[in-house]
């Protein structure tokens, strides 16, 4: 399945499949949802559930607070589950990743988010959609997450390792500080995710998007990250479509790492 969908594949999947085998996420804010939402769309907001402890131990409590997470939205194996947000954003990509990460691949974000299929034309309710409960249980992949071990090796190997720091430059060069620490990991290029999205909140066309990542090696191993793995998910989601095969989202991303003493960290601009 495409990670990426517009709204005509959505109408689609909403006629062919109704709420049957089609779970469609809205990932805004409780305030938002309830003044419009896509017709059938349950609401989490995923803002609210940052992570930043990746340790050993910390990622397999994360593990179990996201089966619980996943399965009170009601997502199955059978289930086409689709992400929104108002735009392109980072919840629903966050919400991509998630599933992604527990081995769930008939997911995807919708392209444009809510405003882009309001500004469509298309229909809207606000009635709120209660969940249905499952047991979703699938196998963790540990291939698309990276910890804070994995990104303290990669510093040191430059050569076959691409480190995307994804928030604001003010953040990566230090003049905005949301940790203990400000700065960026050492070795990291800053690519702000906003650069993914146009002006009407649609993600780029992929030539605009290659020519974003044109210096990043597609044989390289790629992490990426933020403040909190969201703004980093969205930045994962675009490289997958532009093709890039070896792709890791740091969860902890910069509160863990900003917030740690014992790390390195930079404060130098490209």
């Amino acid at each position: 399945m495409q990670l990426v969908i517009a709204s005509k594949q959505l109408s689609d999947l909403l006629y062919d499949q109704g709420q049957k085998r089609l779970l469609l996420i809205d990932t805004r804010p409780f305030s938002d949802y309830i003044k419009g939402h896509i017709p059938g769309a349950v609401n989490m907001d995923l803002m609210q559930f940052h992570w930043i402890d990746s340790s050993k131990q910390g990622i397999k409590q994360f593990n179990s607070h996201m089966r619980l997470l996943l399965s009170n939205i009601g997502v199955t194996k059978d289930k086409i589950a689709v992400f929104y947000d108002d735009i392109s954003g980072p919840s629903s990509a966050r919400g991509v990743w998630l599933l992604l990460y527990f081995s769930h691949k008939r997911v995807a974000l919708l392209d444009g988010g809510y405003q882009g299929w309001k500004n469509k034309g298309n229909r809207i309710e606000t009635k709120t959609n209660p969940f249905t409960h499952s047991n979703f249980d699938s196998r963790a992949n540990p291939q698309i997450l990276a910890d804070l071990r994995r990104v303290r090796s990669a510093i040191k190997n430059t050569k076959s390792v691409a480190l995307i720091d994804t928030r604001s430059k003010f953040e990566y060069e230090g003049s905005v500080v949301r940790a203990a620490s400000a700065g960026h990991i050492p070795s990291a290029i800053n690519i702000d995710w906003n650069n993914n999205v146009d002006d009407n909140g649609f993600f780029k066309d992929p030539e605009k998007l290659r020519r974003i990542y044109s210096g990043i090696n597609k044989d390289a191993e790629i992490l990426t990250y933020c403040q909190g793995g969201y703004r980093a998910a969205n930045t994962f989601i675009a490289l997958k479509v532009l093709g890039y095969q070896n792709v890791k989202m740091y969860l902890g991303s910069w509160g863990e790492w900003g917030n740690r003493m014992d790390l390195p960290i930079s404060m130098s601009s490209q």
